[in-house]
């Protein structure tokens, strides 16, 4: 009797406990709010809606600013680094430099053209050109990484944008890896090309605008660029290196006239009709342009008399910005608009595949619909920029940010093939080859990295290297770094000297890379098949297979270089992060690291609920 007056009062304190909770605010408002409430919920929501496309529209136009910003700063360099010929013949230089123009210019459209140029003014033939374009491939992919690393201020955010940024990275990067030997030994990619143009008769076109339509506004009447100096400079013009990359006139006129013009010698008269000789003069007529300048253009910088380099660090400054306080805003619209029921309706519309057996087609239509909108933006750059804070707060999952990054690499060389069609007869064939190279180059790395969920290598990559980011938050600087600066220059430095000492200094280190990896899989996977010694790495020191180590020393650097009591504040509190980051590592499988915890706002107050029925069964017993 007295067990069950006992069972009784625990049974009666328990349903007292619960009915005394809270009940979810989200069921509480939709019962009380009434007609101007709801009104009044609406209307936030529009105005929250008007205000994040607003945000992203000075995105866009912030990252059209950066580019601009960085041909000011770089573009001259990046035309006197395509002049050296016998530098472009070797493979290995050419993808680096194609790396480094495109880092140098933000703007694979941009360095693209430049070799569409060079190949047109037969400068360079369209076999040497074909690494270059791989390299721009991969320089247009660290817009989305520098995007990525805005959001390092909280952990799990930074995991989730950092690795479905990188995810990007590594698809260039294994696609060039495997597809640049293959070109080197068989010419793929020319030969394909080649037999492509051969085959259908492609007739000079013109190149639409989509959303420059809408930007230009904005961006045209801050900055005006002459891009044709920088062809002129990769060319070889002397005249091009002296003007400005600002553009001041807007409108010109040209007249051409039939003159009488002196020549060196009758050789160089235009006919033997239309030349003669007097005296020690030879004269021949000759159709002479002038161009005349009839309108300025109406942007900020047109009659500021400031150098080329000092406006650039002036827009580099600015737009960095922009792009930083939009993203910021964006990031915390979203997460405001993107709660409860309505995040997940739409994360399951974006990351649901069809049911099966049709599962499968659910990427390539992710696929599909990166190219179009890429094809809309004209800029890849700008579409992976804009889906990486999506991905940061878990709206969009990384195994469908992977496609979606791939149909951007398609769709922003579809905007090169237009592009390529509205240039002039006579050339259209080799720059059209030349943008179907970027073409199939993507094609090729499609193929190889993703129909089979096997060779998805990418996405695994991406997650692993965005743990460490998020444990490491100073990791990811140094991936950059290293990945698009200090890697791409060694490897260039090392191509100058000859192939004998790339040879002899890459082939080690490519041997030793492989064996780490082939090593790192079998301690995973089948740690029995190797040795005792090598089943882990502890017998290297802590140093060479750790990065807390490092993290102490970094900790240590910038807790003296750092004056912020913000700033000190946080790699004070490193050591407590890193116990949250342990926790969760072991509370979570891997999938639901890469979620996003503010959409399930009713799963965590059922989760209270329970937490606290076993607070008070415990209390009780």
């Amino acid at each position: 009797m007295n067990h069950l007056l006992t069972y009784l009062r625990v049974e009666g304190s328990q349903k007292e406990s619960i009915s005394r909770l809270p009940p979810p605010p989200t069921l509480v408002d939709k019962k009380t709010l009434d007609i101007k409430g709801k009104l009044l919920r609406v209307m936030i929501s529009v105005g929250k809606l008007i205000l994040l496309l607003g945000f992203l529209y000075m995105f866009i136009c912030s990252l059209d600013i950066l580019s601009s910003a960085f041909q000011l700063v770089g573009g001259k360099a990046a035309g006197n680094i395509f002049q050296d010929n016998n530098v472009l013949s070797n493979p290995l230089a050419g993808l680096v430099i194609g790396v480094l123009v495109t880092l140098l210019v933000q703007s694979s459209s941009t360095s693209s053209s430049i070799v569409v140029s060079m190949v047109s003014s037969g400068i360079l033939t369209v076999q040497v050109a074909v690494p270059i374009i791989m390299g721009t491939n991969i320089g247009t992919s660290v817009t989305n990484t520098l995007v990525a690393m805005t959001q390092a201020g909280d952990r799990s955010t930074f995991r989730r944008a950092f690795a479905g940024a990188t995810v990007h990275d590594f698809f260039n990067w294994l696609s060039v890896l495997v597809l640049l030997p293959l070109e080197v030994i068989t010419g793929y990619l020319y030969v394909v090309t080649k037999l492509i143009i051969d085959s259908f008769k492609i007739e000079s076109g013109e190149a639409p605008e989509l959303l420059n339509v809408i930007t230009d506004i904005v961006t045209e009447s801050i900055i005006q660029l002459d891009e044709s100096v920088i062809s002129g400079i990769a060319t070889g013009d002397a005249e091009a290196s002296n003007k400005s990359l600002i553009k001041i006139w807007c409108k010109t006129f040209t007249n051409s006239t039939l003159m009488n013009v002196t020549v060196p010698g009758p050789e160089n008269c235009t006919s033997p009709s239309l030349c003669w000789v007097d005296g020690n003069y030879t004269f021949t007529m000759k159709n002479i342009s002038n161009t005349y300048n009839v309108q300025k253009c109406k942007h900020i910088f047109v009659n500021v008399n400031l150098s080329d380099l000092a406006v650039g660090l002036i827009l580099l400054v600015l737009s960095l910005l922009v792009l930083c306080s939009c993203l910021i805003l964006i990031v915390k619209l979203l997460n405001s608009m993107l709660k409860g029921q309505v995040a997940t309706v739409i994360k399951k519309i974006i990351n649901t595949d069809f049911p099966f057996p049709f599962g499968w087609v659910t990427g390539y239509i992710a696929i599909l619909a990166g190219a179009g909108m890429t094809f809309i933006v004209q800029s890849s750059s700008v579409f992976t920029s804009a889906i990486t804070p999506l991905v940061g707060i878990g709206v969009i999952s990384i195994e469908r940010a992977y496609p979606l990054s791939l149909g951007s690499n398609i769709g922003t060389t579809t905007t090169a093939i237009l592009a390529a069609m509205a240039g002039p007869g006579d050339t259209l064939t080799n720059s059209l080859q030349i943008a179907l190279v970027h073409f199939l180059f993507n094609i090729s790395g499609i193929v190889l990295w993703y129909p089979i969920p096997f060779t998805r290598i990418p996405i695994r990559l991406a997650k692993s290297l965005g743990d460490i980011t998020a444990s490491y938050r100073w990791f990811a600087a140094v991936y950059i770094i290293n990945c698009f600066f200090v890697l791409p220059l060694l490897v260039f430095s090392l191509s100058l000297a000859g192939w004998q000492v790339l040879v002899g200094v890459g082939a080690p280190l490519l041997i030793m890379l492989v064996l780490i990896i082939v090593v790192n899989v079998l301690q995973k996977r089948k740690p029995g098949c190797l040795p005792g010694v090598l089943r882990s790495w502890d017998f290297l020191p802590l140093w060479a297979h750790s990065l807390a180590p490092w993290d102490k020393v970094v900790s240590a650097c910038t807790a003296k270089c750092c004056c912020c009591c913000k700033c000190c504040q946080g790699t004070s509190d490193n050591q407590i992060d890193k116990t949250k980051e342990s926790l969760e590592k072991n509370e979570k499988t891997l999938s639901a690291v890469y979620d996003n915890p503010v959409m399930s706002a009713e799963k965590e107050v059922e989760d209270e609920i329970k937490i606290e029925l076993s607070i008070v069964k415990l209390s009780r017993l």
